[in-house]
């Protein structure tokens, strides 16, 4: 498929892919916005507003005609509510932008982001994401959010600060899948932590060796589909408790979504998964 690239004046090319799946309508949408102008914070709110999708990323690319030649990025996500530092599926479905639509010269890229720099090259699986671990420390129960999760006991209680998600273990996969949260309960709850939001997960038995879903409405985002981040404190965690490096993921959400993760050296880990594309267009400012 030929792409043509544009660079307008208050127009920027945008794409929407969903991440961590290789079918349509499943995984996690992200829109990814190509920039050439410095918009001000405010706008770029706005964009992503109007995308109204858990995350859209902007690119920056000072010359969108020779992106091909590029392989240093600055990558910004933001929800409809707020800029957060750290977003894989973004990351993802921009790499799969990058590596398998404008075709890029380069195999692999770094992006300067809030969380530092993330390194993402081609795999023959999709996309590797070479993202720092925030490995989260065993906390106290906090009964009131339980609550407003609609459960009564759970495992353990891990926070990191890195990215502020609190990590719930519960006892299996089919507690997890009939959660209905009270999102507003949720919002409305005085907590002694900052949270971005909540990863509840259980062993994932036969096919996947972990399970989770994601909550964030402190963000605007209810229930997220596929959360690249959360498997930042997933990996080190189950890998601790299975004894293993390397795991596969699935996020049980409506679309679902599943992720490899591999725990590295130097307090880092892979993310792998799939992208395929959705729509394309131009996005007038």
């Amino acid at each position: 498929m030929k792409v043509e690239l544009i660079n307008k004046s208050n127009v920027i090319p945008i794409y929407q892919i969903d991440a961590f799946t290789d079918k349509t309508f499943k995984g996690n949408p992200a829109a990814i916005c190509l920039i050439s102008e410095n918009y001000s914070d405010t706008t770029l709110q706005k964009i992503a507003a109007e995308m109204n999708l858990s995350e859209t990323a902007f690119l920056y690319v000072p010359n969108i005609s020779e992106i091909k030649k590029l392989s240093r990025f600055r990558l910004r996500w933001f929800t409809p509510q707020v800029e957060v530092k750290l977003c894989g599926h973004a990351t993802l479905a921009t790499s799969h932008l990058l590596f398998n639509i404008l075709n890029i010269d380069s195999h692999s890229v770094i992006y300067e982001t809030l969380s530092g720099e993330l390194i993402a090259s081609k795999h023959e699986d999709g996309v590797v994401l070479d993202f720092p671990m925030n490995e989260p420390e065993i906390t106290k129960p906090l009964p009131t959010l339980l609550n407003a999760l609609g459960v009564k006991t759970a495992e353990a209680f891990a926070y990191s600060k890195g990215v502020t998600d609190l990590l719930i273990e519960l006892d299996s996969k089919e507690i997890i899948s009939g959660l209905k949260p009270d999102f507003e309960k949720l919002k409305r709850l005085s907590l002694s932590l900052e949270i971005r939001g909540v990863i509840v997960t259980a062993r994932g038995g036969e096919s996947y060796d972990f399970i989770s879903r994601f909550f964030a409405p402190w963000v605007g985002i209810n229930e997220d589909p596929v959360t690249g981040s959360a498997h930042t404190l997933l990996a080190p965690y189950w890998a601790k408790k299975l004894g293993k490096k390397e795991m596969k993921g699935y996020q049980m959400s409506a679309r679902g979504g599943e992720i490899n993760v591999k725990v590295l050296e130097k307090n880092r880990v892979e993310l792998i998964g799939k992208s395929t594309l959705v729509l394309k267009g131009e996005f007038f400012v």
